[in-house]
């Protein structure tokens, strides 16, 4: 049987279209897959003819890894011998390359070549990558964190914790019967006498997410920022429903209430709800994502860069924001390696759609394996100086970590009705 390992050796150079001004060259491409924190991160590293000058991006598609690193190895080919520069030239032919696109596996290995393309031109330039974009329109990003708790009680401990740490924006949610319930500890249970006892009642949900909000206003105050994540499970009557009870306690926004099958209708969604609507975590291409802003209905984007290509397309989307009025929210929990989460912050301080960013500890075990990781300083995340993205990888490290089966791609298959059926995850 053919690994992945076995197969990662130098490639045959691949010749230009056209003669470049420099004699760099790339040289190898391979994937390194690591888990400090349990989650399955995907890392490119892209090396060159120059001594010393490697790149890394963000490759993760944690649900299906091995797809990914796999499918890195076989793109290899086509950008070794190329010059690094044409990195434009580079991801466009990689996303043709495979003649049907647009899938999560195969923009995930694009978005790895292409951000370590961005670091490598950082690099090269002695630049960090958001000066590549145009530079800095503010500091650093604002975050929010993530409170969840098996009680309204615990979350709002949890919540408390956050907002003494300096962060200014929290998302709530608190345990419901089922494994349905998502962003808390524990999961199962509530409905014995069901067909499915571990089933999620959607009415269920409604009744307590209103009460949730209600006592987080009450206790937290009225200059916290509170948002939610429905996690696409919702219909459209059910997600008006749930924002119109929502309405009273202002949330900052409300993540994902109806799944991706029905975006159609989010111009209808949004001109219902008084309260911001944000999508996107669930698109898989750039194309998508933009239909859906020029469409309307959203006001807060937040993709995956990776599941769309990487950092190039996702400077697309961000200057389609600014120009329709949309903000971004980048999709980064722990499941976006700190290469990604770098090239978020580089989006979020170049450029004037930024809304907020969705932020994460990394634990001490990550940031062994990437030096220079960002982490959060009075609920505000900001980009390195240093050129690229400013952080490195410890191989050694990173190969203490061996992954895992994703459980979240175990719980999502699982997230049903009490009465037995699917529900969108």
């Amino acid at each position: 049987m053919t690994t992945i390992a076995a197969l990662d050796e130098p490639m045959a150079e691949t010749r230009a279209p056209w003669e470049d001004r420099d004699g760099v060259r790339i040289t190898r491409v391979r994937p390194i897959v690591t888990a400090p924190e349990g989650v399955a991160l995907v890392i490119v590293r892209i090396e060159t003819s120059e001594d010393g000058l490697v790149g890394y991006g963000c490759a993760t598609f944690a649900q299906q890894f091995a797809a990914v690193a796999r499918l890195v190895v076989h793109l290899a080919p086509l950008v070794v011998g190329r010059n690094p520069a044409d990195r434009g030239d580079l991801v466009r032919m990689l996303h043709h390359s495979g003649y049907w696109r647009d899938g999560p596996v195969g923009n995930s290995a694009i978005s790895g070549i292409d951000q370590a393309l961005w670091d490598l031109a950082g690099k090269r330039a002695g630049m960090p990558v958001y000066e590549l974009l145009g530079g800095r329109v503010r500091a650093a990003a604002p975050i929010y964190l993530h409170a969840g708790g098996d009680t309204v009680e615990q979350t709002l401990d949890e919540a408390r914790a956050i907002l003494a740490s300096g962060v200014g924006h929290v998302r709530i949610q608190s345990r419901q019967p089922g494994l349905g319930s998502y962003g808390t500890p524990r999961w199962g249970g509530g409905y014995p006498d069901s067909p499915y006892p571990d089933g999620w009642d959607p009415r269920q949900y409604l009744r307590a997410t209103p009460e949730l909000f209600r006592r987080a206003r009450e206790e937290l105050g009225a200059d916290v920022e509170l948002l939610h994540d429905a996690h696409s499970r919702l219909s459209v009557r059910e997600a008006r429903t749930l924002a119109d009870d929502l309405a009273p306690y202002r949330p900052f926004f409300l993540e994902d209430p109806i799944p991706p099958e029905a975006y159609d209708r989010l111009p209808e969604l949004g001109a219902a709800s008084r309260v911001p609507i944000a999508v996107g975590e669930l698109f898989t291409s750039a194309s998508a994502a933009a239909g859906a802003v020029r469409r309307g209905g959203i006001d807060f984007l937040r993709v995956h860069v990776s599941a769309v290509g990487g950092l190039t397309p996702a400077t697309r989307l961000t200057a389609l924001c600014e120009l329709e009025g949309v903000r971004t929210a980048w999709h980064a929990p722990a499941d976006v390696s700190p290469f990604g989460a770098a090239a978020n912050v580089a989006l979020d301080v170049a450029s004037p759609a930024f809304g907020i960013q969705e932020g994460h500890v990394y634990s001490d075990a990550a940031v062994e394996v990437f030096p220079g990781t960002l982490q959060p300083e009075q609920g505000h995340l900001a980009p390195s100086p240093a050129p690229g993205w400013g952080i490195g990888l410890d191989e050694r490290a990173a190969a203490r970590f061996e992954p895992q089966p994703y459980a979240h791609e175990r719980w999502a298959a699982q997230v049903r009705r009490p009465d037995g059926f699917l529900e969108s995850p």
